[in-house]
């Protein structure tokens, strides 16, 4: 056992009810996966990504154990844009990653995992990211939305370890049958709603039969070559398609999420307007248009818009929705996006932290938000639920979550009941890391007939079936019990 000091003292209390658990060993691997070509976010350009994976074993009062797994992709440049070097943003996750381990086997708290999970943010994640900052330059300060990414994969691992204790799908149990507190006790209403959430859990507003197949959308990434005189000789031959038609038509494609510059309006015009009028004609139905938190205006965006109903109306009436165009720091820059919102649905999605992130977005006329597993699927309950109540549209956007990864990705989005399915690119960027899962999860690692079947998850926890995954697992980088 590796000594990591004293027990934190959490503010959740003892146990109160038969079915409460704690953790009591934490395992952190860290698993390196290469793109096969680029993927642009914003200003910067994702070549290979670092994914954090997460082994806890929970105990509960009778002495009984069990294990669940977490795995979250170490998105730097989503996370964590910066001009400060990918090389230092990297190392200090990786960094943070461990005192993290260290952190969650000393956290003393019984309870559900939404319960010790929402503790554990309040408790300790901004202390331990305050502290992990102390003396840092502060062009050099991790950020929230880093830090939770961390969190991520351990949170996780909590939730698929409670089911596996209890022998249930973990969705199963997020009613009064196991939890101790109601939603109240967790999120509050908006000021201008008559909203109670007492005696409400998150069962309440989760799908009762959740989807078995899902839509699925297929990323337009920056730098992806659309046309034939695009290519420059350098792109992979590795069999998978290059070309966004050869994509569409492998794939059954009928929702694109089409990534913009934000800084350049002729560019991002141009750009939706290649690919509708490459996409429609071939079964295409939806569109979105992501804008990557670089623009600063509304006016920007709107332009963009009505550029569209004016000349080219199908590719208009195509978007679905506009997701995050603006800064995602939402307190730093509260900007009234209303105006957007009166033009097409807009979706929060880095600036959708956590339920409170959500209730400023409403209050400043974001009607929607994306939910991800990667800022920990406790925040993702929670923020679905506070979202539903007070009316707001859901969508579940990927991080390129291979793997393991994959799986609470798309069951969240099976449960929250989205808008039009769930975004699914990492076969696209690295197709190959997630062959052995493949092997036992077949359609969710391959789009057919435009979307992604679920069918094959089954069993306790996330329903991984991780046992028949035999992926052999580097040297761990902490072991804590």
């Amino acid at each position: 056992m590796t000594s990591a000091g004293q027990q934190i003292t959490a503010r959740t209390p003892p146990p109160r009810r038969p079915t409460d658990a704690r953790l009591n060993q934490v395992e952190l691997y860290f698993l390196p996966v290469a793109t096969r070509v680029p993927l642009k976010f914003g200003g910067e350009t994702l070549t290979s990504v670092t994914c954090a994976r997460v082994r806890v074993q929970l105990v509960d009062q009778r002495g009984r154990t069990a294990a669940g797994w977490g795995e979250t992709p170490l998105s730097v440049q989503w996370s964590w844009p910066s001009t400060l070097s990918h090389v230092e943003r990297h190392e200090a996750m990786i960094a943070f990653c461990g005192q993290l381990a260290a952190a969650w086997w000393r956290y003393e708290c019984w309870g559900h995992p939404l319960e010790i999970g929402d503790a554990f943010q309040r408790d300790v994640l901004d202390p331990l990211a305050a502290e992990f900052n102390k003396g840092r330059d502060p062009a050099a300060h991790l950020p929230h939305l880093a830090a939770l990414v961390c969190c991520s994969a351990f949170d996780i691992a909590l939730h698929d370890a409670y089911g596996a204790l209890h022998g249930v799908p973990i969705y199963e149990t997020y009613n009064a049958d196991y939890m101790s507190r109601d939603l109240a006790d967790f999120i509050s209403p908006a000021p201008d709603s008559q909203i109670d959430f007492r005696n409400l859990y998150p069962a309440d507003f989760l799908a009762a039969e959740p989807a078995r197949q899902l839509p699925v959308w297929h990323l337009v990434g920056g730098l992806d070559p659309l046309e034939r005189g695009e290519l420059t000789g350098a792109e992979p031959q590795d069999g998978y398609p290059v070309l966004l038609a050869d994509w569409i038509e492998r794939d059954g494609l009928v929702c694109l999420k089409v990534k913009l510059r934000g800084n350049d309006a002729a560019w991002d015009y141009d750009r939706l307007v290649q690919v509708g009028r490459l996409g429609l004609p071939k079964g295409v139905r939806w569109l979105s248009a992501d804008f990557n938190c670089t623009v600063s205006d509304p006016a920007y965006v709107n332009e963009i818009l009505d550029r569209l109903a004016r000349d080219e109306r199908p590719i208009f009436d195509a978007i679905l929705y506009v997701e995050q165009p603006f800064a995602y720091d939402l307190e730093a820059h509260q900007i009234d996006v209303r105006s957007v919102a009166q033009r097409k649905p807009l979706f929060m999605d880095e600036s959708a932290h956590t339920w409170r992130y959500v209730q400023l977005g409403r209050s400043l006329g974001w009607t929607g938000v994306a939910l991800k597993t990667c800022k920990t699927q406790t925040g993702a309950i929670l923020s679905h639920c506070w979202a539903r109540a007070h009316d707001m549209a859901i969508m579940v956007q990927d991080l390129t979550n291979p793997m393991l990864a994959q799986i609470p990705h798309v069951l969240l989005a099976a449960h929250a009941g989205t808008i039009m399915g769930v975004e699914s690119n990492a076969m696209q960027f690295y197709p190959e890391a997630s062959m052995l899962e493949a092997r036992v999860h077949p359609g969710l690692y391959t789009r057919r007939n435009g979307e992604l079947d679920l069918s094959t998850i089954a069993g306790a926890g996330f329903g991984y079936r991780a046992e028949e995954i035999t992926r052999p697992l580097p040297k761990p980088a902490a072991i804590f019990g």
